[in-house]
């Protein structure tokens, strides 16, 4: 997901977002450790995605005050 994508979608949107990649990273994780998991590398877009994803809506909140 870019960041401008990220962007355009409202404070609600973006927890939503934010609640649904992080269930998606536990169960890669969970995958992971029992060895079912076949492209790592997604372990690695998911944290970077939530990252992305709270960062915006660290600057929507500064903006606000």
């Amino acid at each position: 997901m870019k960041a401008s994508e990220i962007r355009d979608l409202a404070d609600d949107e973006l927890l939503a977002k934010s609640r649904e990649l992080r269930g998606e990273l536990f169960n890669v994780k969970v995958k992971r450790s029992t060895g079912q998991l076949e492209n790592t590398a997604k372990l690695e877009q998911l944290r970077r995605d939530i990252a992305r994803v709270e960062t915006v809506l660290r600057e929507k909140r500064g903006a606000e005050k």
